[in-house]
């Protein structure tokens, strides 16, 4: 396996590329990931040693790893933050295989960082690229499939093809979630008066997938992406611990978040308890229960 994929390197590179060391390294939460390197020796060091970020899977799920290069590639198009760049994908004895540029990461960018990350992101969600909300093809949050039908308008996006689908997957696992339908049906009209351009958006944007680069540059990686709500984004960093203050400082200086927002996070981060709840169950159901209520309680007349 290693051999195919030093070679597919190879070719798509122009460069002669041979794995001769390899270092496990973190790859999420369902993939292996892999640091390789052509050298070992002081010799490799001389010709100038090369490494890249392999990430493995089974051969079955290589249509995941061809959905996160179409992210990343529309990532860097924007020209707006470092994600990694991806350098050839596809298939080898039972493994399917992404082969990324490797950057190394530093401990942590500090404050003037954050902000610089926060502008970026802003940057990126500026970007205009589409008139409706979805993406090219379906992809993955985790492992779970995200559905990314092109849709006009946004409420019904979010209802059918966020929320509605998780609870239904929920549903077939066993979740009772006896709020969820008249949640789903009442999305439309919750959203009726937010009317937000479609950006391009991470989709996963949780401070795992977010790190700043030896010299304190930006970078984001593991994208789950499609055309949204840019809050979407903002929301999620703000789900797991949240990222720091100057991260929303930078971001609100490029683009201020519409009013609202303290109410609609709430929303969408359901989706993403409602995908844990899917993919690991435990007192993530009871979680999501709860932000049912709370969110159908701040709108009386649902």
């Amino acid at each position: 396996m290693w051999t195919e994929i030093a070679t597919h390197i190879s070719e798509v590179t122009g460069d002669k590329f041979q794995v001769d060391k390899r270092k496990s390294v973190g790859g999420g939460c369902i993939n292996q990931g892999y640091a390789v390197t052509d050298g070992d020796t002081c010799y490799a060091h001389a010709k100038g040693e090369r490494t890249y970020f392999v990430k493995l899977n089974q051969a079955s799920l290589v249509d995941m790893f061809e959905a996160e290069v179409l992210g990343l590639q529309q990532m860097l198009e924007t020209d707006t933050i470092r994600v990694p760049k991806p350098i050839c994908w596809g298939t080898a004895s039972s493994s399917a295989y992404i082969v990324l540029e490797w950057i190394e990461l530093g401990r942590g960018g500090g404050a003037q960082a954050s902000e610089e990350m926060g502008r970026q992101l802003a940057g990126m969600h500026q970007w205009a690229g589409k008139d409706k909300f979805g993406w090219d093809r379906n992809n993955t949050i985790g492992s779970t499939p995200q559905i990314n039908t092109w849709t006009s308008d946004w409420g019904e996006f979010f209802a059918e093809h966020r929320i509605g689908y998780q609870l239904k997957l929920a549903q077939r696992r066993g979740g009772n979630f006896s709020k969820g339908e008249r949640l789903v049906k009442a999305i439309p009209g919750l959203l009726a008066d937010h009317q937000p351009q479609p950006s391009l958006v991470h989709g996963d944007l949780w401070g795992g997938n977010a790190a700043f680069t030896v010299s304190g540059e930006p970078v984001i990686f593991d994208p789950a992406a499609y055309f949204g709500d840019r809050e979407v984004d903002i929301a999620m960093t703000e789900l797991f611990g949240g990222f720091p203050s100057a991260f929303y400082r930078g971001y609100n200086e490029v683009f201020p978040l519409d009013s609202g927002y303290e109410q609609r996070k709430t929303l969408y981060n359901l989706y993403h308890i409602l995908n844990h709840f899917n993919l690991f169950g435990g007192g993530y159901g009871s979680q999501a229960n709860g932000m049912i209520e709370q969110i159908l309680g701040s709108y009386s007349q649902y």
